[in-house]
């Protein structure tokens, strides 16, 4: 398959390009990729190396995305491709997400091939899932157009690390989407996961104003992010900005990639943050990870 040249980005003078995709704006040599590994300077020409490539392929449950109140009791044709903004350090999906695309097997998939798998299996709808889709979102954009016009559902699966502006060109192509809301902490998005917390801030408004159908996870690590205060702050913000209806899942952390000397999260930690959440007004509450 021939090179996908991205959208999103500016050349330099020196040969360099600067992608313009997320907020980490990285610039990248000739020859090097930015910090989802996915995305690489060819010559001055900023290269999707996983374009038409999935890494993945899978028929799931709508509700294990999750998303409980959106069309529940359906099935999605789950896609990913190599690659992710983040450097998560808790990755659970590390060995897709946190790797380069020459190093993990995959198909070759054209977005007409995607859809027509999708209507094959019967599947009333698509989720763009396990690594971050958004560093992949030339092909899942063209993949949901034709999706949308063969009647089929758009869902993203994201930590919502993107600029606004190719969030807008995205959003008439979704219909649901759950975001990852990692803390509500600047500096354990930082120190976690090497991002900044305001830009997913920005993405869950995008979504709120364009009528995506939101639901949200916030996984509850110990000693990181189960700071019960931290976690009313969250759920203040949610309710301050007309979120108060968007199902809240919060998640039982397991040992995993970089934290493996990090014991379970104890489910009364759980239990305790959704009191706090239904205290601060929000009304769809869900455990996960039990």
């Amino acid at each position: 398959m021939k090179e996908y040249e991205c959208r999103y980005y500016q050349r330099l003078d020196d040969g360099a390009v600067e992608c313009q995709l997320c907020p980490h704006h990285c610039r990248i040599a000739d020859g090097k990729a930015g910090i989802c590994r996915s995305r690489r300077n060819h010559s001055g020409r900023l290269i999707s190396e996983v374009y038409a490539k999935p890494c993945a392929l899978a028929i799931d449950p709508i509700e294990k995305k999750p998303l409980y109140h959106f069309h529940p009791g359906t099935t999605c044709l789950s896609i990913a491709c190599t690659g992710c903004n983040f450097r998560c350090l808790n990755c659970q999906n590390h060995d897709i997400s946190q790797t380069s695309p020459d190093q993990t097997e995959h198909y070759s998939l054209s977005p007409e091939e995607v859809v027509w798998l999708c209507l094959k299996h019967h599947c009333p709808g698509i989720a763009y899932t396990y690594t971050e889709p958004l560093t992949y979102i030339e092909y899942i954009t063209e993949i949901a157009e034709l999706a949308h016009k063969a009647g089929l559902w758009n869902i993203l699966v994201t930590a919502g690390y993107i600029c606004q502006k190719p969030l807008a060109d995205l959003l008439p192509h979704l219909d649901a989407a759950n975001i990852d809301l990692k803390s509500f902490s600047d500096s354990i998005y930082r120190r976690v996961s090497g991002g900044h917390l305001q830009p997913v801030l920005d993405t869950i408004l995008a979504m709120r104003d364009a009528s995506i159908w939101i639901e949200l996870t916030n996984l509850i690590i110990p000693g990181v992010n189960d700071n019960p205060q931290m976690i009313r702050q969250m759920c203040r913000w949610l309710s301050s900005n007309r979120l108060d209806g968007t199902p809240l899942h919060f998640s039982r952390f397991f040992p995993r990639y970089k934290m493996q000397d990090i014991q379970p999260t104890p489910v009364q930690t759980l239990i305790d943050a959704r009191q706090i959440a239904y205290d601060e007004g929000i009304k769809l509450v869900y455990l996960g990870n039990l």
